[in-house]
């Protein structure tokens, strides 16, 4: 569900979003060869929930852009293309647990909840490599991915970077948090 706190885009919004989103889908046409912008709006125009998610990820400087398109289900994959971490969503813990779990020092929010109140999902570590295809992407930041339960029930969190030409996978304890970590969304619509 979308941020509660902004629950529709005005008139104006909208209008600078798209505008937005198609000079980025034009720019970067390796990234979606055989999509068409007039079907793109179209739909978008369809999702007013959507456009605010999308809305979401562009003021947290997210820069998402259409990287797939699901056949399936008729879906446009968006996913948050700048080239680092999402500076609007860094410093920031795994999830809710991790941050309570915080004695001191506490951040801001979690990437989980940041992710949640966004309408968007966390990419997961696949996920993370194939936006790689399009990069290189967190040559200087690092991002939190979805993290197995397993893994999680035992206190840690999964992130990945991109360096010397390859994408690490780490772990770190989920209460962690970082100046140049964040995380990236995806969307479908």
């Amino acid at each position: 569900m979308p941020n509660q706190d902004k629950k529709e885009l005005s008139q104006e919004e909208q209008e600078e979003l798209i505008i937005t989103l198609k000079a980025r889908f034009e720019k970067n046409m390796d990234r979606h060869p055989d999509l068409d912008w007039e079907q793109v709006q179209a739909k978008l125009n369809d999702n007013a929930e959507k456009l605010i998610s999308l809305y979401e990820m562009e003021k947290t400087e997210g820069e998402p852009d259409i990287v797939g398109y699901d056949k399936e289900n008729g879906e446009y994959i968006f996913v948050d293309c700048s080239k680092e971490s999402p500076e609007g969503r860094r410093s920031i813990c795994y999830d809710r647990a991790a941050l309570e779990s915080r004695k001191k020092h506490k951040p801001e929010n979690s990437a989980v909840d940041m992710a949640a109140d966004m309408g968007i999902e966390i990419l997961t570590e696949e996920q993370y490599r194939a936006l790689q295809k399009f990069g290189p992407f967190d040559a200087k930041t690092s991002t939190w991915v979805q993290t197995p339960a397993d893994i999680r029930s035992l206190g840690g969190a999964l992130f990945c970077d991109f360096r010397f030409g390859h994408v690490f996978l780490y772990h770190n304890g989920a209460e962690s948090y970082y100046g140049s970590r964040g995380f990236r969304g995806m969307l479908k619509v």
